[in-house]
């Protein structure tokens, strides 16, 4: 485990010597198969990391993205091939589901009821899957706009669930609106106050409503069940948030920020607080975020694709449990550790635990997806 005064030591010696190959301290490893002190200091927990090519039919490449997990399988999103691929807790590739040409799978989630929902973002529509991936309910959700002489797709790209287990919203990524799906198939839109937003992603938080991330607004959204939409700026500017997600048992939604580089929380009042991620490099940076059983914090940090040198890993940082109690905006006191991953130049994307307690994630570029598993025989 690493403090971040340790963390800055061996930063600069990174820096003036460049790429190292072997562990540089207990915190940083450069395997896959990991064991760790659990906090009692006499037993151990071990992580194990994987990943899985997905194989993805057609010409197509380099758009694996969002995620959806039942009690046995794993559904990954290939919005650029058409198509959803279904895995088990295995890694095992089970069916590919062929979703309309040229309609672009994207966010995907299951309702209180078990029910497969996926944003097919480039045709405009919200679909409900059956079992065997067919098509059993169809959601138009573009806009119907008086004077204009066809219908305007918002682009449907992140999908979240209501509190009450069957309304969903979607961010209109192409029209800077967040829209609502209510339980009588009713579509309604409300438009953010930020032109360009680029909305992408929402979580239902704490309060019972919606939260969400603009991408090029820098803003945390807000928005109720009413629909009336609050949008808070970002201290970082231009920090580009990506995911946002819940604290376990608290009143906060934690964030990311790529090219901040930060992760932040947001209170229900509005209040943010940004932390700065402990990166290994400059050209690192961050995609999403998710909580493991523990309470630990679980952040994605990859080599920026439009910066590529020095080359270096993907990896995935873990901050312990308490990072939600601390006070101010600085985790110097904070241990975290950090996990490279077997992929490099990956495009880390999504990242989220299944019902044993494990983490899967996607790697968009390479067209992967990851496996955290992890073990603790800690008493």
């Amino acid at each position: 485990m690493l403090n971040l005064k340790v963390f800055i030591i061996i930063l600069a010696f990174f820096i003036a010597y460049g790429t190292i190959d072997k562990p540089l301290r207990d915190g940083i490893k450069r395997n896959s198969d990991i064991e760790a002190l659990c906090k009692d200091g006499q037993s151990v927990s071990k992580v194990n990391i994987t990943d899985f090519k997905i194989n993805w039919p057609g010409d197509a490449t380099g758009s694996t993205h969002e995620l959806a997990i039942n009690e046995k399988f794993i559904f990954v999103t290939g919005q650029n091939m058409d198509h959803i691929a279904k895995f088990d807790y295995n890694g095992k590739l089970i069916e590919l589901y062929k979703m309309p040409s040229g309609s672009g799978p994207h966010g995907i989630l299951f309702n209180k009821h078990g029910r497969l929902w996926v944003s097919l973002e480039f045709s405009g529509k919200v679909v409900r899957l059956d079992d065997t991936g067919k098509i059993q309910e169809e959601i138009d959700v573009r806009m119907q706009v008086k004077g204009a002489d066809r219908s305007i797709n918002p682009a449907p790209h992140g999908i979240g669930l209501d509190a009450d287990g069957e309304t969903i919203w979607f961010t209109g990524k192409r029209t800077s609106t967040v829209g609502k799906i209510n339980p009588d198939k009713s579509v309604q839109h409300f438009p953010l106050e930020t032109l360009g937003a680029l909305p992408i992603y929402l979580f239902r938080g704490p309060d019972g409503n919606m939260w969400g991330t603009e991408l090029s607004g820098s803003n945390i959204l807000h928005v109720n069940g009413k629909g009336n939409v609050t949008e808070y700026p970002i201290p970082t500017t231009n920090s580009r948030p990506i995911a946002i997600i819940p604290e376990p048992d608290g009143q906060h939604m934690w964030f990311s920020e790529e090219a901040g580089v930060k992760i932040g929380k947001i209170d229900m009042n509005g209040r943010i607080t940004e932390y700065q991620v402990p990166v290994l490099q400059k050209n690192d940076i961050v995609a999403s975020l998710c909580f493991d059983r523990e309470g630990n914090l679980w952040v994605q940090v990859y080599v920026d694709m439009k910066n590529p040198k020095p080359e270096g890993y993907d990896y995935l940082i873990k901050f312990d449990k308490s990072i939600t109690k601390v006070e101010g905006n600085e985790l110097k006191d904070l241990s975290f550790t950090i996990y490279t991953l077997p992929t490099r130049m990956s495009v880390l994307h999504r990242i989220e635990m299944d019902n044993e307690g494990n983490l899967w994630y996607t790697e968009m570029m390479t067209d992967k997806l990851g496996k955290v598993t992890l073990k603790s025989r800690c008493n």
